[in-house]
């Protein structure tokens, strides 16, 4: 199906720009209500619910929001999920301003945020290929993963500071400004659309999307390569966000630390990013992009490893660690999009990656589930350990499937 060609990459940037500062906006929320949760209940249970009510509606909303992605105004879909996000922090601000705040409501405003992260990571994703040439795909695919990074070094220390000198409600009110700009500078833009994301979008119905839908489980379920990449991202999850959702508990009970030792692991996680996503940028990885990301998540699982042995009085082997982990993860996740985009039909790009994503996020909740409890008794060192271990030997035996390896070429 005919789409719209690439056109000036100067709309690209446009939307780039937006997106960081509202990125580093939820990041600064992220880490300010993750840490109220943590210094208020000290309970791994706590935080474990919190990222369980962030991924429910990945698993539950992203098959059903891909196949509208694909047919509705990608830049609107964007905008929209800025103005709820912020609507939804507004309304905590003024609980938190009013000291009526209740655990659910840091739950309900997770939730919501996450039902708009449901559309709008994918919209943007599957604007990029729109937007960006296919041979700059790996480039740009870096500097959107060195733009995570650099938020993730900016926010966990901005937030730190402003948690010792500014109530929390004036802390989120940050972020409906980041929200407020990013929309703006949407409002000047245009972003391409496949042909059948104007033209059909109002006819058919809800039939009409389940019919896309089926069309997307269909696309992924005739493709064994993506299959198996889709299976490897989900056992991944399944041990490592429960790791990362449970940081927090392991500076306090394992590292006698506090905020700012929390900050600095997720600014060490952060510059990682921002130097693996240059790495990217400028190298472009390997010709083969699936030898790039499995040699990246190799690494990865080292320094998930790292992290998981450092000794109590050695927090800055865990550092090292999570750098390290950090870095790799650009070099991952960039290549293997970059492959998708430039792979996948624009006009199935929305279904496909709203598929991966609810896979992929439906094993998070299983592992929170069981992580929470659990690292309550053996503590939370066990899950980078098993991460990093699961990682690694994943990786280097999915290498050597034929559908994986010749991913780059097409054939199966």
């Amino acid at each position: 199906m005919p789409v719209e060609k690439p056109g000036s990459m100067r709309d690209f940037w446009v939307v780039f720009t937006g997106q960081a500062f509202s990125l580093l906006g939820s990041r600064l929320v992220q880490f300010t209500i993750v840490w109220w949760l943590t210094s208020t209940t000290g309970s791994a249970s706590a935080l474990a619910l919190a990222s369980i009510m962030a991924l429910l509606p990945q698993v539950l909303i992203s098959p059903f929001a891909g196949a509208l992605i694909d047919r509705w105004d990608r830049r609107k879909v964007m905008m929209a999920v800025d103005a709820v996000n912020a609507l939804a922090v507004v309304v905590l601000a003024l609980l938190f301003a009013w000291g009526s705040v209740e655990f659910w409501h840091i739950y309900a405003l997770m939730f919501v945020r996450a039902i708009g992260g449901a559309f709008q990571w994918p919209a943007m994703q599957a604007s990029t290929s729109l937007m960006v040439p296919k041979e700059q795909l790996s480039k740009v695919a870096g500097l959107n993963q060195a733009l995570m990074g650099l938020s993730a070094i900016a926010a966990p220390p901005l937030g730190a500071l402003l948690l010792d000198v500014l109530p929390i409600q004036s802390i989120l009110v940050i972020d409906i400004g980041t929200a407020a700009l990013a929309i703006g500078l949407l409002m000047f833009i245009r972003i391409p659309q496949p042909e059948n994301g104007d033209s059909g979008k109002a006819s058919g119905g809800f039939s009409r999307v389940l019919g896309d839908m089926r069309e997307g489980f269909r696309f992924v379920a005739g493709w064994k390569g993506l299959l198996i990449i889709m299976g490897i991202a989900m056992a991944f999850n399944l041990l490592i966000v429960p790791a990362m959702s449970l940081t927090p508990i392991l500076v306090t009970e394992h590292f006698a630390g506090g905020s700012r030792e929390y900050a600095l692991l997720e600014a060490a996680i952060g510059i990682g990013m921002v130097a693996g996503g240059i790495l990217l940028g400028v190298w472009g990885g390997f010709k083969s992009r699936i030898l790039t990301g499995f040699s990246g998540a190799i690494v990865m699982g080292i320094g998930m490893g790292i992290v998981g042995l450092a000794p109590g009085n050695l927090y800055p082997m865990a550092l090292g660690g999570m750098a390290l982990a950090g870095l790799m993860n650009p070099i991952v996740n960039g290549s293997i999009f970059a492959l998708l985009q430039s792979r996948v039909p624009p006009e199935m790009q929305g279904r496909v990656f709203t598929l991966m994503m609810s896979g992929t996020a439906a094993m998070a909740p299983l592992g929170l589930a069981v992580a929470g409890p659990l690292a309550e008794v053996i503590g939370v060192r066990v899950w980078f350990l098993a991460g990093g271990g699961v990682i690694i030997l994943m990786s280097a035996a999915a290498y050597f499937v034929p559908s994986v390896r010749n991913l780059d070429t097409g054939s199966d």
